[in-house]
């Protein structure tokens, strides 16, 4: 997947911004269950949001190691939100367009 463009980032934040947080990083960070849980999500929705409940003061890393694991574009980090997108590999059945 090519790096998304600023103003594709700022589409996907918009597309995202009624999205409710599908995946919630607690006390035990980053886990095999954890990523599972978020490559799934992206394989169903495309576009997904990650709500940290806990590890709160180390989001911006996890939220990395969570793109990378799951192969995925981190779109932004708003408060304790990541907004992750990873388009399918299949055009026909893509949800999300980006522009």
């Amino acid at each position: 997947m090519e790096p998304l463009k600023g103003s594709q980032r700022k589409y996907l934040r918009a597309q995202a911004h009624h999205l409710k947080p599908l995946v919630m990083v607690g006390a035990k960070g980053v886990t095999d269950g954890l990523i599972g849980s978020v490559t799934l999500a992206l394989a169903d929705h495309e576009l997904i949001k990650v709500k940290f409940v806990e590890c709160k003061d180390a989001k911006k890393e996890i939220s990395a190691q969570i793109a990378q694991a799951t192969q995925s574009e981190l779109v932004g980090l708003i408060g304790n939100i990541a907004i992750l997108y990873r388009p399918n590999s299949d055009p026909a059945k893509r949800k999300v367009h980006v522009k």
